[in-house]
């Protein structure tokens, strides 16, 4: 059962639901742009590697040294690309949000989980820009 001090705590504090709602509609808009971002970002390093495997093998014909790798790095790119657009969006409309609500702007694991993966993916054209690090 609820005390006095509760209710009235409550009252003085009520949940903003409507600026709940969106806040957790921008984080999964983050998250969807994460998803592709990552598809990209994989799919390209797979590309290169696999068409690297091909020339190191001599498998691959007459397919030009630079076209896999250039593919690769196109599709890496553009996934970072995108991933750092909306982490810029994210935050441009978590500070309207904030500004117009007078809520308090809070980082979310999505936030923290696309900052990461933009490293990540800093690390991946690197790799195959410079043929440097572990893979």
């Amino acid at each position: 059962m609820a005390s006095e001090y509760d209710r009235a705590e409550k009252k003085d504090n009520p949940v903003n639901l409507g600026f709940e709602r969106t806040r957790l509609a921008a984080d999964r808009t983050l998250m969807a742009w994460i998803r592709t971002s990552v598809s990209m970002i994989g799919f390209g390093f797979t590309i290169y590697k696999f068409f690297q495997y091909l020339l190191e093998t001599e498998l691959s014909g007459r397919l030009t040294h630079n076209a896999p790798r250039n593919f690769g790095v196109v599709l890496v790119a553009l996934g970072m690309l995108l991933l750092a657009l909306a982490i810029v969006e994210y935050f441009l409309f978590m500070r309207k949000l904030s500004r117009d609500t007078g809520e308090k702007f809070t980082v979310s694991t999505a936030l923290v989980a696309a900052i990461l993966l933009s490293l990540v993916g800093i690390l991946v054209l690197v790799n195959l820009l410079f043929n440097m690090g572990p893979i």
